[in-house]
């Protein structure tokens, strides 16, 4: 019998499965254990309205008084050191081990280190937490010369708020387009547009060999094309780690993230992982993804089983990113696809890109297109179709037959 639940990280994932609990009638004791030493705060606002400057604090997950009133006991600024599996606990740093019957695991993601770079080299910083965005927002001033090392999401997002604050950007991507991984020819072309027109300079099919440094200082980036960038401040988005380092160390089965099956639970049935972290079993393959809505998802699903609601995970991923004027919706896993088809005009930065597969609607990229979005989203949800005539014809409907055929599938 499952009476106490520990939440190892609280970050999205972690918060959401600590409140799903209660939702989910859990009347056992929660603890829920962060290691920053403060009130669990949302992440997405770093990069983007924070770091402008525009939001004064970072935004808690909940408010204060939540975690006393749903009787969760928040512990922040703990350490972990180790999961002892045997004894079901975990061991602190400072002060003694909290035990647990059943544990989940929402141990998130770093950014990946530029291996050739000191990690102490001043003006070399990576976005991770608000401390992070404190640290780069200090250095944004009118006029500095800012270089970007990564062209995904993250470095995007932050390279439209330094333009925005007047520093001179530069944008270094190893591969020949924007976003390349996640997202098609026609976003990256429109989003290249974007920051170019924002004043960016994009330096696209480009890798960085050395951050020269000088006084302790990063004081320029050099390229394997031979070029040498001024830089008062390096900021490096080049992905993300998913923590695993805790599971593996406790026998867990590790990969590119924790593994865990449909259930999302690991390799030892008293832990579950969730969000960044978690790698788990889906149609005949692994994957993992990092972002909100899924973290948020995998929270739920795993407290419904906790509290004898037992399903698997299969919820359809969703993702934004506001960069500049832009903003970019996602739904469904990017991949490949026989058919794309191209609905309103790219150059307005307001179309959406449907993707298929044999005529099978599997994913859907929206710039400025909120109703496309939410209309795709009903019918991935519901495993409604949609065809490709449908999708490229102006007049259909999108949000009444999203309805219409959401409602039959239902029925």
């Amino acid at each position: 019998m499952t009476s106490r639940v520990v939440v190892l990280g609280a970050g999205h994932a972690g918060v959401e499965a600590a409140a799903s609990l209660r939702k989910a009638g859990f009347d056992g004791a929660v603890t829920l254990v962060g290691e920053e030493d403060a009130l669990p705060y949302q992440r997405p606002p770093l990069s983007k309205d924070y770091l402008a400057g525009t939001q004064d604090s970072p935004l808690p997950l909940r408010g204060e008084g939540f975690y006393a009133g749903q009787d969760v006991e928040l512990r922040t600024g703990e350490r972990v050191t180790a999961i002892d599996r045997t004894a079901r606990r975990l061991i602190l740093r400072d002060g003694p081990p909290i035990g647990y019957d059943h544990l989940i695991l929402a141990l998130g993601a770093r950014p990946r280190p530029l291996p050739f770079v000191d990690p102490g080299l001043d003006g070399v910083r990576y976005l991770r937490t608000v401390h992070d965005s404190d640290e780069l927002r200090g250095r944004l001033a009118p006029g500095a010369q800012v270089v970007v090392i990564g062209g995904g999401f993250l470095g995007l997002e932050f390279a439209s708020v330094a333009a925005a604050r007047g520093a001179a950007v530069t944008v270094v991507e190893v591969a020949p387009a924007l976003m390349g991984r996640s997202v098609s020819a026609p976003v990256a072309d429109a989003f290249a547009r974007l920051h170019r027109d924002a004043g960016i300079e994009l330096l696209l099919g480009e890798s960085v060999t050395r951050v020269r440094s000088a006084g302790g200082r990063a004081v320029a980036v050099e390229t394997a094309s031979g070029r040498d960038i001024p830089a008062d401040l390096v900021m490096v988005s080049i992905g993300a780690a998913p923590n695993t380092e805790l599971a593996r160390a406790a026998g867990l089965a590790v990969g590119d993230g924790i593994l865990v099956d449909a259930w999302l639970r690991t390799s030892d049935p008293a832990i579950s992982a969730i969000g960044d972290c978690a790698r788990w079993r889906v149609d005949g393959g692994t994957r993992r993804l990092e972002s909100v809505q899924n973290a948020t998802d995998q929270a739920r699903c795993v407290t419904a089983r906790i509290a004898g609601a037992g399903r698997s995970y299969a919820a359809v991923p969703w993702f934004w990113s506001d960069q500049g004027v832009g903003k970019l919706r996602m739904v469904g896993v990017p991949g490949a696809s026989d058919t794309a088809v191209v609905r309103g005009r790219p150059e307005s930065l307001c179309f959406s890109v449907f993707h298929f597969e044999e005529d099978r609607l599997t994913w859907v990229e929206s710039v400025g297109a909120p109703g496309d979005h939410r209309a795709a989203r009903r019918l991935l949800e519901a495993g409604a179709g949609l065809s490709p005539a449908e999708a490229a014809d102006l007049e259909t409907d999108l949000k009444a037959l999203a309805r219409s055929r959401t409602e039959a599938v239902h029925r």
